[in-house]
């Protein structure tokens, strides 16, 4: 089922309302909306990181402007597991109301914790909840369940309402040889699915991928002949949340007899919440401090970094542009990207692919060894859940457009009728009622910009006239003119950023520029404004003849 319509009708007694306030189109941003009997219940809450047509923002969040007004409606926010793209957008949701009960594991809400200190949010309200375990808040009962994903402590979550039961996935995979021994619950989804599973809703990340998704405990091989292999200072690059990737550097660094340096504030705050928690074995005296890196012969120390995605601000896209302040590649290292890459970071990542290996270092990454797989299931492991959880209604998250369409296509191959699967969008509106799930509406659903200090100031329109500045580049014109004698006084003076310095450049256009404004001014025009339009459109048409162009023009027309 695909399309939408506006304006959703109020929802009828005894239905379920979903809404996907993010998640659906992107790799990111996830975030749903179930809406009972007048009260909300929100599961997820993240952030999607920006791309290179996004100049000059942070973050991105959900538009929070469809419960905006029902902020005292909501019961609790499940959150499923800890990664940015599932939590990183909570401290905006409780600046708007701090006391909205958080639920989820305890690695998961020790994450939170940090984010909310950061932000200095007061009066936060928070519930661990462990694998197997029911709570209810207001009119939903929820019971949680272990599924295998790329940072421990992930949780699948079922929503029992009277109007049914809604089983939502989170990120997960099916590794059946998990180094933290926690397996996804097949037992319990097989259980939901015997009580009848009304409406399923399944990370589509990895839907496109055949077969099974590659087991964590095939990653050990690589990562030991890369330690055995290299001469040099080893840095690891991955993310500051994947607990199990560090687990595993830790110990091929202990085997080589090297130390341990965490560079980077997300990796140092978040591997200490790991480590005080239990999730992570840290051996003695392993750890050293960046600052006594030096004390240290480059073939004694592996660097385990952010950065693995291009992120310009982060420890890695610093050493690649020779800006970090305490570490300098040199000719010879070995530099490991053990992370996926996130659609829209292509351009990021090789950017810093090629600064390392110019630099002369031996970049280790997907492409070319086993030093990383996915946290998200295969289209087999997509299958085998479909089988045994037989949903009435299915609706693809978590993933592209491409993503969200090939997750559908399984689940009719397992007998879901077509109509029962809603490939949608962030937005729709879907009613749940008698067993029967249903397209009712849309709500406008819209991109949140995080600009520095600055939320939700930043407009598409913005945004262009930062791209124009960035790729086309700026001129700007200045004139003044007595309108009273219809005569130019001095001008056209022309500056422009994006053309060289030299500004003889436009010598030749600025002949024209006054052709077009006396012309004006003998036919009478007098009006600043369609003045300014006159240089805009004379020197507009002739930097597109002449540089194939469309900069961002400034014309100012003073009067006197």
């Amino acid at each position: 089922m695909r399309g939408s319509v506006r304006n959703p009708p109020p929802l009828a007694g005894g239905a379920l309302r979903v809404i996907p306030l993010g998640g659906l189109g992107d790799i990111g941003r996830n975030m749903a909306a179930l809406e009972y009997d007048g009260q909300l219940l929100l599961i997820d809450c993240g952030v999607l990181f920006p791309e290179d047509d996004h100049p000059g923002v942070d973050l991105i969040l959900p538009n929070f402007e469809a419960i905006a007004d029902r902020l005292d409606d909501i019961q609790a926010l499940v959150l499923t597991h800890g990664h940015e793209d599932h939590i990183g957008a909570v401290p905006y949701l409780l600046r708007q109301r701090p006391d909205i009960a958080l639920i989820g594991s305890k690695l998961t809400l020790a994450l939170v914790q940090g984010k909310i200190r950061e932000h200095r949010i007061k009066g936060t309200v928070t519930q661990v909840v462990a694998d197997s375990a029911k709570a209810t808040f207001g009119h939903f009962e929820c019971e949680f369940l272990a599924v295998n994903h790329s940072i421990p402590d992930a949780l699948a979550v079922a929503v029992r309402t009277r109007a049914g039961l809604v089983l939502h996935t989170g990120d997960f995979k099916m590794d059946q040889l998990p180094l933290d021994g926690r397996i996804t619950d097949l037992r319990g989804f097989a259980r939901l699915g015997e009580e009848g599973v009304d409406l399923f809703m399944v990370d589509s990340t990895n839907a496109e991928v055949p077969g099974f998704t590659t087991p964590e405990r095939d990653i050990t091989p690589a990562l030991d002949r890369v330690f055995a292999t290299s001469r040099q200072r080893l840095i690891v690059a991955c993310f500051a949340s994947h607990v199990h990737r560090v687990q595993q550097v830790l110990d091929a660094a202990v085997a080589h007899g090297r130390k341990v340096v965490y560079v980077g504030r997300s990796m140092l705050r978040n591997m200490g919440v790991a480590r005080d928690l239990g999730y992570l074995t840290v051996p003695g005296d392993t750890l050293i401090e960046l600052r006594d890196i030096d004390s240290y012969r480059p073939e004694e120390v592996v660097i385990i970094s952010t950065g693995s995605q291009g992120e310009p601000l982060s420890a890695l896209s610093r050493m690649a542009a020779r800006e970090h302040p305490v570490i300098q590649l040199v000719a010879g290292d070995t530099v490991v990207l053990a992370s996926s890459l996130i659609p829209g970071n292509e351009s990021s990542v090789y950017r810093v692919i090629n600064g390392l290996t110019k630099l002369g270092a031996n970049v280790v990454h997907k492409g070319n060894a086993m030093v990383h797989v996915s946290g998200h299931a295969s289209a087999g492991e997509l299958l085998y859940v479909y089988n045994i959880v037989q949903p009435r209604n299915v609706m693809p998250v978590h993933g592209e457009a491409r993503h969200l369409v090939a997750n559908g296509d399984l689940a009719v191959a397992t007998g879901v009728p077509r109509k029962r699967v809603i490939v949608a969008e962030d937005g729709v509106v879907v009613d749940l009622q008698q067993g029967n799930a249903r397209l009712v509406g849309k709500v406008d659903c819209g991109y949140v910009f995080v600009d520095g200090a600055s939320v939700g100031d930043v407009t598409e329109t913005l945004l262009t006239d930062r791209r124009i500045l960035g790729e086309e580049g700026f001129i700007s014109v200045i004139t003044v003119i007595n309108t009273h004698a219809s005569k130019i006084v001095s001008g056209p003076d022309i500056h422009a950023r994006g053309f060289g310095e030299d500004d003889s450049v436009f010598d030749g256009v600025r002949p024209q520029i006054v052709a077009a404004l006396e012309e004006a001014l003998a036919d009478g025009v007098d009006d600043a404004h369609r003045l300014q339009q006159v240089i805009r459109r004379r020197i507009g048409r002739w930097v597109n003849d002449k540089h194939r162009r469309r900069p961002m023009i400034i014309p100012v027309v003073i009067q006197t």
